[in-house]
């Protein structure tokens, strides 16, 4: 049976050139093990998604000469999410948090990664009588116990979610799944066999893998983790920080090949930045596979 792997952007902003890397890598690896390619729009963050950059995303890839075999939408699969919720809750692996920000800061310890490490206060009080009406997150329950991965370029891992970030929340204050949640929920309703993705994502895969574990799938997919392209000052590109986008260079004139070898240049993938077809963008990221 044919694997799959996705591409996963938010509707948060316009694509730059950190996702066409990571499109290059998701792509390239389809062709290397064989796998069909789901587009999946990861728009659970309600307040910045936008109908306008959803479209984008069809229009940037297209343009480029990227095809697909599947594709969800986040915001169409509310029924999926909440089966989800159900079967944690049944099981008593979900609580409300009341903790505020300030809180979280002051009372908890943070990693070595800076990350707060939640110590489940609210974990505790949970039998206590607690007002709903009041702003809260839910929180999933995950086992203190080391959870051993393998990425396909970085080696073998061995990490313990409880020590990294504590029980984390699936559902924010405003009622929206959080990213850690929705994403372990897709990959499984959707059969997603091989994951890649930037390294600035692979500390969220031990504890993906546990919440998985607690959702039904035994057998985790493949990961793969691929180097960022980062601004002047070695920080990676973010619509949040309105890195400059592929649309802005389209609508000036550049063309997709010269975008092509200039993303595989600054990736890392070619010696220097001379337009690249589409094919020989993929055969770049495939040699570094």
């Amino acid at each position: 049976m044919c694997g799959k792997i996705r591409f996963a952007p938010s509707p948060t902003g316009y694509l730059h050139e950190g996702h066409l890397l990571s499109a290059l890598y998701v792509w390239a690896a389809s062709h290397k093990w064989n796998l069909q390619v789901h587009l999946r729009i990861e728009d659970h963050d309600r307040g910045r998604a936008r109908d306008e950059y959803i479209r984008s995303i069809y229009e940037d890839l297209a343009w480029f000469g990227f095809r697909w075999d599947s594709q969800s939408i986040q915001s169409e699969r509310e029924s999926v999410y909440r089966r989800a919720l159900e079967s944690l809750e049944s099981r008593g692996l979900v609580y409300p948090c009341f903790c505020s920000r300030k809180q979280l800061e002051e009372e908890n310890p943070k990693s070595e990664t800076g990350e707060i490490v939640y110590r489940g206060k609210c974990l505790v009080r949970r039998e206590m009588d607690a007002d709903a009406s009041q702003p809260h997150n839910l929180r999933v329950v995950i086992p203190d116990k080391v959870i051993k991965w393998h990425d396909l370029r970085l080696g073998d891992f061995a990490e313990n979610p409880k020590l990294q970030c504590g029980d984390f929340p699936i559902r924010d204050r405003d009622g929206q799944w959080t990213y850690q949640f929705a994403v372990c929920v897709d990959d499984i309703d959707e059969g997603i066999t091989h994951v890649v993705r930037g390294e600035d994502l692979r500390n969220s895969t031990a504890r993906q893998i546990a919440l998985m574990e607690l959702l039904g799938r035994s057998t985790p997919p493949f990961y793969l983790h691929h180097g960022l392209i980062t601004d002047p000052t070695g920080k990676k590109l973010s619509k949040r920080e309105k890195a400059h986008s592929l649309r802005q260079d389209r609508d000036s004139g550049v063309s997709a090949e010269e975008l092509l070898g200039r993303v595989c240049f600054k990736g890392g993938l070619v010696p220097s930045p001379a337009p690249l077809s589409l094919e020989q963008a993929l055969s770049a990221a495939l040699a570094l596979l």
